[in-house]
C-alpha cells in the first residue's frame, strides 16, 4: 500500500501557487455571501497565508481583526500581507482559540474545518468565542465533485494506483458536502443556518502551470505525490497529462467549487 500524505499546511511559498491563488478568490465572494452588519470584531481561525483575513480588511469595516494559525510560517505571511492595517496574528488553532468568551461579533474560518480531528469541538470553540446574536461562518473545498484540480488528480492516482483511494480527500473528508455541513452547525446549536455553493475559475497557462505545484508537498494530494518513487510518480503525471483537458492554446481551464456555512449564535447567549 502507498504510503500516506502528509496533511500539514506550514508552507507558504508552497501553499499559495497550490491553493493559496484560488481561495484568494473565494474570500470576497463569501464575505459577500454573508448577512450585511455594523463594523464588527472578526475572528479568522485557521487563517493560512491570509486569504480571508485580508479580504475582511478591504471589503468589511471591522473594528478589530484576529487571525489564527498553529504556522507561525503562515502567521508571519499573514502579517506581511496586511502590514499597516489593523490586524493581530495570533498563535492558536479551532480547537484553542487565544480570545476570551464573547470577545467577536464574527467568527469566520476558511478551508480549515475539514482538517479538524473533532469539527464539533471547533464549532464549541467558535461559538465560544462569539458573542450572543454573532455570526460563524466558514467554507471548505467539494473536495468529492467541484474542486476539479484536486478531484482530477485523485481520479488519476486511483487510475494508476487503486490503493491511493485511500488517500483521496473526496472520500476522506465527508464534512465538505453541504448536509453534513449543515448538521454541523445545527448540532452546534446555532439557528438560521444557511448552506451556499461558491465556485471560481481555476485558470492554468499550460500543463506544467497545472503539474507543478503538486511536486510543492503541501497538502494530502501534493504530499501523495512527492513521496511516490520517481517512476509511479512519472506515471501520474502522463495519466494527468492524457486527461486534463485543454483549450486549443494549451490551458486548462477548470472549476474550483466551495461549500460555504452560516449560523447565528442565538441572543440568549450560550445553552
Amino acid at each position: 500500500m502507498t504510503s500516506g500524505p502528509a496533511d500539514a499546511w506550514t508552507s507558504d511559498e508552497a501553499y499559495e501557487p497550490y491553493i493559496g491563488r484560488w481561495s484568494r478568490q473565494v474570500a470576497p465572494r463569501f464575505l459577500r455571501w454573508l448577512p450585511h452588519g455594523p463594523p464588527s470584531a472578526w475572528c479568522d481561525v485557521g487563517c493560512g497565508t491570509g486569504a480571508l483575513a485580508q479580504a475582511v480588511l478591504s471589503t468589511e469595516q471591522p473594528t478589530r481583526v484576529i487571525a489564527v494559525d498553529p504556522s507561525e510560517s503562515y502567521l508571519a505571511a499573514t502579517r506581511r500581507g496586511t502590514v499597516g492595517r489593523p490586524l493581530e496574528a495570533a498563535a492558536g488553532s479551532a480547537t484553542a482559540i487565544p480570545a476570551k468568551d464573547g470577545d467577536f461579533d464574527r467568527v469566520v474560518s476558511g478551508l480549515v474545518l475539514n482538517f479538524v480531528p473533532q469539527p464539533d469541538q471547533a464549532l464549541v470553540e467558535m461559538r465560544r468565542v462569539s458573542r450572543p446574536g454573532g455570526l460563524i461562518a466558514a467554507y471548505v473545498w467539494d473536495y468529492a465533485e467541484g474542486m476539479q484540480l484536486i478531484r482530477k488528480f485523485w481520479d488519476a492516482a486511483i487510475a494508476v494506483d487503486p490503493a491511493a483511494i485511500e488517500f483521496d480527500e473526496g472520500r476522506r473528508f465527508p464534512l465538505c458536502r453541504p448536509d453534513p455541513l449543515r448538521t454541523l452547525f445545527v448540532s452546534a446549536g446555532l439557528v438560521d443556518v444557511q448552506v451556499e455553493a461558491i465556485e471560481v475559475p481555476t485558470t492554468f497557462t499550460d500543463f506544467e502551470d497545472f503539474w507543478r505545484p503538486f511536486l510543492g508537498g503541501q497538502g494530502p494530494a501534493p504530499g501523495y505525490c512527492v513521496a511516490l518513487p520517481e517512476d509511479r510518480r512519472d506515471a501520474l503525471r502522463s495519466h494527468l497529462h492524457k486527461t486534463v483537458p485543454r483549450q486549443p492554446d494549451g490551458a486548462i481551464t477548470l472549476i474550483a467549487r466551495a461549500w460555504a456555512v452560516r449560523g447565528t449564535v442565538p441572543d440568549g447567549g450560550q445553552s
